[in-house]
């Protein structure tokens, strides 16, 4: 399957935006196989709730400077942030919330890029 150059140019950039804050354990999966609603997955961890925020911050700011706004969405929370470019979505999460909702797992059979 034929990834779409401009998902997989953002999330290039995405990865390269959140390494600018530190972010840990940044994964990026291919959920076209797997899901007949969703693209793209960027998921990381942030070390604490500040560092949540400065990932989120860091990352509106700058994807806005390239044109780029996420979608709106609803029930965000001091654990886990989600930016929805279309394609390309966005999980922040604090460890804890990482773990127990465990998304990597839930979606184990998509591509890792």
């Amino acid at each position: 399957m034929v990834k779409t150059k401009e998902a997989v140019a953002l999330i290039e950039r995405i990865k390269e935006l959140l390494a600018e804050k530190k972010a840990e354990n940044v994964v990026a999966l291919d959920l076209r196989r797997v899901s007949e609603t969703l693209d793209y997955f960027v998921v990381a961890s942030a070390t604490s709730t500040p560092h949540l925020q400065a990932l989120e911050r860091h990352l509106l700011e700058k994807l806005e400077e390239e044109d780029l706004r996420p979608r709106p969405t609803a029930g965000q929370s001091p654990r886990w942030v989600v930016l929805d470019y279309g394609e390309v979505v966005v999980h922040l999460m604090t460890p804890e919330a990482r773990e127990y909702y465990d998304l990597e797992g839930f979606w184990a059979d998509a591509e890792r890029l």
